[in-house]
């Protein structure tokens, strides 16, 4: 959006509400009789959030604008269907549902016109010029078809082991939220916000125990500012500080859960023990 505003294009952002989803009436709002594109992300790639993405394509096929959804942390861990859910655009990539690094595709509805990517010779229907990797196109068909040959059933083994992590955080610490919906999110993901400590320390001591995680997004690592989807939801900076973001795959068991409802309460214990921000702890009544 930033690289179309550079090209003199007027870009609209929206708001979102305190789990992280859009508004369609606010979409509708928004649409101008310039308007020729509205995009938003199915599925938000750090606090998990689905978008309601056929609600929203209505709004903007209503007024005669097209609809693309960033589908790369949807595909193949929710099933999407570019029919119903009124889709022109969508873009995938490969690497998160175990396809080869670097691969992604871009579903392009018929009739739908649209630059070429790439300008030249006539690959890919004349949009992406330039030999085409066959062995990434390979790989990419034969992930996404074992991703959604049980999609219902891949889900629901994973979605139990998510539940069964925020159900084990909550009862075993305290000062703690649980960033993005309850229900309408990723069954993969479970991200929280703990008070009074920082995410990176969390990180440093959990991969001491062999538990990998993050604080926000892959592509933002590296970076000390807070993480601006956790702002954008209205979490204090101190609170966005003190984020870990969870995320579960097909090589995970029950047994993984169990071994890091047994470490992350300790962590937590401990920092909060060394932080300045945290409140004393009571202390026990002297005896008379």
């Amino acid at each position: 959006c930033e690289w179309l505003e550079r090209q003199g294009f007027s870009v609209t952002y929206l708001p979102v509400d305190g789990f992280g989803r859009v508004d369609p009436e606010q979409v509708e709002e928004a649409i101008t009789d310039e308007t020729i594109l509205v995009s938003v992300m199915a599925a938000n790639n750090e606090i998990g959030t689905i978008q309601p993405i056929a609600g929203i394509s209505r709004i903007a096929h209503d007024h005669g604008v097209l609809f693309h959804t960033d589908a790369v942390q949807a595909i193949g861990a929710v099933p999407i269907d570019v029919d119903a859910m009124g889709i022109d655009l969508l873009s995938l990539s490969g690497h998160k549902f175990y396809g080869p690094k670097g691969t992604g595709a871009l579903y392009i509805r018929e009739g739908t016109r649209i630059e070429p990517f790439i300008h030249g010779g006539g690959q890919e229907r004349g949009l992406r010029a330039g030999t085409e990797n066959v062995p990434g196109i390979v790989g990419l068909g034969q992930a996404i078809e074992l991703a959604t040959v049980d999609i219902e059933g891949h889900n629901r083994r994973i979605a139990a082991m998510r539940d069964r992590v925020i159900r084990g955080v909550f009862d075993s610490i305290l000062d703690l939220r649980l960033n993005g919906h309850p229900t309408e999110r990723l069954p993969n993901n479970a991200n929280f916000s703990f008070r009074y400590v920082e995410g990176e320390a969390i990180l440093l001591l959990l991969d001491a125990h062999g538990i990998c995680a993050s604080t926000g997004s892959a592509c933002s690592s590296g970076s000390s500012e807070p993480s601006h989807v956790l702002l954008a939801t209205g979490i204090p900076p101190e609170d966005a500080h003190g984020s870990l973001r969870l995320t579960l795959g097909d090589a995970n068991t029950m047994d993984d859960i169990d071994y890091l409802l047994e470490v992350l309460p300790e962590v937590i214990e401990r920092l909060r023990r060394i932080s300045p921000l945290a409140p004393p702890s009571p202390r026990a009544p002297e005896a008379d």
